[in-house]
């Protein structure tokens, strides 16, 4: 959408958008008046702020001062309660050794947060329930912040166990004005990073809302903070209310709260950056309808809730045809998910003017929105909303652990929503035999067979299979699935990916992923992708024959989750390990996961060494 476009340096973050000199070039080579830094990267450096000044450049965020008070988790604490804004019990100081940590942990009281100090996005934070938690949380932390940030200063508070992640919008300028913009609901979180956010929250009454609007005014003005911020709150049951940390830059979801007020954000910190005064009052700020965003990423969600996926989008098509659904993305068909930035496709975001609304219509994009080429977590965002516990508004930021305590395994088919799922499967099945029957241009052979208009298959669905008959009348085929009778119609169109489906006259949408000669059919249904083998009567007494494929065992062999950079090996053949013991660490979307031995035994031989970039599966170590 830009005029022109500047190349800052090759794909590792550290040459290109961290690399200060390149993007001040692009300044001077453009003539550019301002610089948005966006929402990471170098949105809250002080240095780049202060580059840019000595340039005459603006920075259209808040001044140098109030990035560096609030980006210091030590000094932001400080200020806020300066400013009376209500805070956690925690340790204020930088904690330097792992003994020190577990001194200070005892005192506070488990469980505690250990917390990278320049830190966010979840980086660098770990909880601690006991003095060995801590000592790891300490190790690891200090890794992941010297990594991710070039600072490994900690800090430790109390960890709010069943908490809301609540946030306010705060918009001030350089005028000594400020205003609160509501709030964003944002306690659905994986590793402290959110997945789903909404405005309003269900939980809040006016006068919390208030209270916290007010606290959050009152600490952007203690530190003269202009441009559009956001203070984070840990909210526990009884509705009290602890300052978390603040954001000195726009937030991945602000899109929720630019639905329900009608303010444009950005075009906000534009015009506070030139030196406007604020447009509007505190009594203007409205909540218009209620707003829901899901962040669409490049993972799979049947590890540890979303662990990277990497890949091209070979095909790729977006939800947009949908009344009120805005999507924000930075790609397109064709284009690369690399190991070199976090993994988020896009951010879909549903509006209504209930929240049942905005519910049914992220249900709809969600099951429209086409990603091939990478694994994705849409069968988790689609669970999540349509989750009971979701829906009721009964949620903390433990919601994905509490819901899924043996981890997440996609839509759990019901009688009903299984029958759905095979008469579908056999309806699409027998719409392509006949379409390949078809021939094209006058028929060779006058005395060509009538269509057929009855069919006795058997479809195999998670190991079990199922006798189903079809009788096609028209565009109507009625399935007899599991004893009843389903009728289902559609536009069978095989080419398009999507396919809308009416089942006893409720529309459903269904992907096809894949068709095989084989008869085996991928769909994703409600979210989750399912597999299907499909076959005649004869076909399926035939295939008991067949020879099956023994998986591998994967107890004396470690491979790699998740495409990374291998940080350490821990080690080396001939040793012996134990149960849980860690050996090695990867770097994955600035992420360090420990990988562990799930069983005692003595080690083979080791295919992987620190600074090597390893693939999804690639083999790491052997064991005996």
């Amino acid at each position: 959408m830009a005029d022109e476009a500047v190349c800052v340096g090759p794909a590792p973050t550290a040459k290109s958008y961290l690399n200060m000199e390149a993007i001040m070039e692009a300044v001077r080579l453009t003539g550019a008046q301002a610089v948005h830094p966006g929402y990471g990267f170098l949105s809250e450096n002080k240095e780049f702020a202060k580059r840019l000044a000595e340039e005459g450049v603006t920075f259209i965020g808040p001044d140098t001062h109030a990035i560096q008070a609030m980006g210091d988790k030590i000094e932001s604490k400080l200020i806020a309660k300066a400013a009376k804004v209500n805070t956690i019990p925690g340790f204020d100081g930088v904690v330097k050794t792992a003994d020190e940590a577990v001194k200070i942990a005892q005192q506070i009281g488990y469980p505690v947060m250990i917390k990278a100090s320049a830190g966010g996005g979840g980086k660098g934070m770990r909880i601690a329930w006991n003095d060995e938690e801590t000592r790891e949380g300490f190790r690891f932390s200090s890794q992941e912040a010297a990594s991710s940030f070039g600072d490994d200063r900690l800090l430790i508070e109390k960890y709010i166990d069943n908490p809301r992640h609540i946030e306010i919008q705060v918009l001030a300028d350089k005028h000594g004005d400020a205003l609160w913009l509501n709030e964003r609901e944002c306690s659905i979180q994986r590793r402290n990073q959110k997945v789903v956010e909404e405005a309003p929250s269900t939980f809040l009454d006016p006068d919390t809302r208030r209270a916290m609007g007010e606290q959050a005014v009152q600490l952007a003005k203690a530190v003269k903070y202009s441009s559009a911020g956001t203070v984070e709150f840990l909210v526990d049951s009884k509705k009290n209310f602890y300052f978390l940390e603040m954001n000195t830059r726009l937030q991945v979801e602000h899109p929720i709260t630019e639905c329900i007020t009608g303010l444009d954000l950005v075009e906000q910190m534009i015009r506070v950056a030139k030196g406007y005064r604020l447009q509007h009052r505190q009594e203007d700020i409205p909540i218009n309808g209620w707003a829901i965003e899901s962040r669409v990423y490049a993972e799979d969600p049947y590890k540890s809730f979303g662990l990277p996926s990497i890949g091209r989008l070979s095909q790729y098509q977006e939800p947009l045809n949908l009344n009120n659904v805005r999507v924000d993305s930075g790609i397109e068909e064709g284009s690369d998910i690399s190991i070199y930035y976090d993994p988020m496709i896009s951010k879909l975001v549903t509006y209504g003017s209930t929240r049942a609304e905005a519910l049914a219509r992220m249900e709809d994009a969600l099951d429209s929105y086409v990603i091939r080429g990478v694994t994705h977590n849409i069968p988790l965002l689609r669970e999540i909303i349509t989750h009971p516990r979701f829906v009721s508004g009964d949620i903390t930021t433990n919601f994905l652990p509490e819901v899924y305590p043996d981890g997440f395994k996609g839509h759990q088919l019901e009688a009903q929503s299984r029958r759905e799922l095979l008469a579908s499967a056999a309806a699409l099945y027998v719409t392509a035999q006949l379409r390949s029957q078809k021939i094209l241009g006058p028929l060779r052979v006058s005395s060509a067979p009538m269509e057929r208009g009855f069919w006795e298959l058997c479809v195999e669905l998670g190991g079990q299979q199922h006798h189903v008959q079809v009788t096609k009348s028209g565009d109507l085929y009625t399935v007899e699935a599991d004893g009843e009778k389903v009728d289902v119609c559609g536009q069978w169109n095989l080419a398009s990916p999507l396919l809308p489906i009416t089942v006893n006259g409720t529309e459903r949408m269904f992907q096809c992923l894949s068709r095989e000669a084989s008869g085996t059919i991928v769909l994703q249904y409600m979210g989750t992708m399912f597999k299907l083998q499909i076959m005649s009567q004869r076909a399926a007494e035939l295939n008991s024959y067949m020879p099956e494929k023994v998986p591998e065992d994967t107890s004396s062999i470690l491979r790699s989750p998740m495409p990374g950079t291998v940080v350490a090996v821990s080690v080396k053949p001939g040793d012996t390990v134990a149960e849980g013991q860690e050996i090695c660490v990867i770097e994955a979307m600035k992420m360090q996961n420990s990988l562990t031995a799930v069983k005692q035994a003595k080690v083979k031989s080791v295919h992987c060494k620190a600074g090597e970039t390893v693939g999804e599966g690639d083999l790491l170590v052997e064991l005996e």
